[in-house]
């Protein structure tokens, strides 16, 4: 016997509006004076600042991750002195 999917499953979620990437596009181009490459230029370096802020952002709290596991172990109990 199959199950019966619920209202919820039986419709595809609707897709959203592309009108922000639109907008975005638009301010983009307009802010570099019409010029498209400049626009594109701009975009490229904004998403390679962004990727290494992410990837600095990443890095420390990896860092911090292993600093409180080793701040852990330092509190734990030995085990093995039983």
């Amino acid at each position: 016997m199959r199950k019966r999917l619920g209202p919820a499953m039986s419709k595809p979620a609707p897709l959203p509006s592309n009108d922000h990437y639109e907008d975005a596009c638009d301010q983009a181009i307009s802010m570099c004076g019409g010029n498209l490459r400049g626009a594109i230029k701009a975009l490229i370096m904004a998403n390679e600042y962004l990727e290494h802020e992410l990837q600095q952002l990443q890095t420390a709290t990896a860092d911090g991750a292993r600093t409180e596991l080793s701040q852990a172990d330092d509190r734990a109990p030995d085990r093995r002195k039983g």
